[in-house]
């Protein structure tokens, strides 16, 4: 089993165990609703649907590169569609995922020793954050170092009479801050795509944990009045973020298994969360703390992934790009759809 499949299996175990760990005890009644459960069913069915082929479609996206020249990642096309891409997962983790944390963490539900009196949401957010930090630098120096090793045993074993004259192009030099985006030597284009493939990871990994929750949270409601506007705006929700996840797996340059296995993967998060709400309706409620608590931390950990990824592996790093910093028209194009991405992602919040 590679290390992707390891990865998948432990996600699917975690979206698999995510309901017994939400429900709780009651100890706040919960809002009156317009209940009808037979209406509600149908809109969440069409939920299912909508959102399973708006999630293939903007995951898909991207990777259609390898047949249409203009998507491919030289391209200037990408470098917009990536920065419009980029400012939907980061307004995703600004304004939809931290605030829902915050909401869940303060709720007169729970206790107000300790949960009233710290901001949970904040710290589970930063600590998120640097722990992807941690992840990306470590695996990129990792790699490095063994790449490094590699180069060196070989150019003993080759002898001094076969090394280059003047500058020495043996010699390794890797700037592998997300914010230079470049390296230089035998290691560059291998650094790079291991930095690419880290980040498509772990971005799915944030993205995915959101994904369940609002799944199971409308699969659990039984309110149409509740569901309607919800159906439209996670369908766009959706397919936003899957351009954004798409880009960096086309990118990172998977194999065509992998890459289906990622795609197929984020697709059906949603739905199968919608799913799991569905089918837990009955005995679900979110007012619980257990509930409240669980629901509230996960949102927090995803957040803090979303803003990093988004503004240090996505947005730095192309921001930074030569081909970018170079070209003052792309850079306009790329700002003004990353303005464009962030604030479309940030009206849908009025419905979601």
């Amino acid at each position: 089993m590679t290390k992707l499949e390891q990865t998948q299996f432990l996600i699917c175990c975690f979206v698999i165990l995510l309901p017994s760990l939400v429900l709780g005890g009651c100890t706040c009644e919960p809002e009156d609703e317009d209940r009808n459960k037979p209406l509600a069913l149908k809109y969440k069915l069409a939920a299912i649907a909508s959102i399973l082929v708006a999630g293939a479609i903007g995951v898909c996206f991207p990777l259609l590169g390898k047949t249409i020249k203009c998507l491919r990642p030289e391209k200037n096309l990408f470098f917009m569609i990536k920065a419009f891409a980029a400012g939907v997962i980061l307004s995703t983790g600004f304004i939809h995922v931290l605030p829902d944390a915050t909401a869940s963490l303060t709720s007169p539900c729970l206790n107000e020793n300790p949960w009233g009196k710290f901001p949970f949401s904040g710290l589970v957010a930063m600590a998120s954050a640097i722990a992807t930090l941690m992840v990306d630098a470590f695996a990129t120096s990792h790699f490095t170092k063994s790449h490094t090793n590699k180069t060196q045993q070989v150019s003993n074993i080759v002898g001094d009479e076969e090394k280059p004259e003047g500058n020495d192009e043996s010699l390794v030099h890797v700037h592998t801050h997300a914010t230079h985006g470049h390296a230089h030597g035998p290691v560059s284009g291998s650094s790079e795509l291991l930095r690419h493939r880290v980040i498509s990871q772990v971005l799915e990994l944030g993205i995915v944990v959101h994904s369940v929750i609002i799944g199971i949270s409308l699969g659990a409601s039984e309110s149409p009045k509740t569901i309607r506007p919800l159906v439209a705006a996670l369908t766009f929700h959706q397919f936003f973020e899957g351009m954004g996840l798409g880009g960096c797996i086309s990118q990172a340059q998977f194999k065509s298994r992998s890459v289906a296995i990622m795609a197929l993967f984020f697709s059906l998060t949603t739905p199968i969360g919608i799913a799991i709400g569905i089918g837990i309706s009955n005995t679900y409620n979110e007012s619980s703390p257990t509930a409240l608590i669980v629901e509230g931390l996960l949102n927090s950990a995803s957040a803090g992934i979303l803003i990093y990824m988004a503004l240090v592996d996505l947005l730095a790093a192309d921001f930074m790009n030569p081909k970018l910093q170079n070209n003052g028209l792309l850079q306009a194009g790329a700002s003004v759809c990353l303005l464009l991405g962030s604030g479309l992602m940030s009206l849908l919040a009025i419905w979601a």
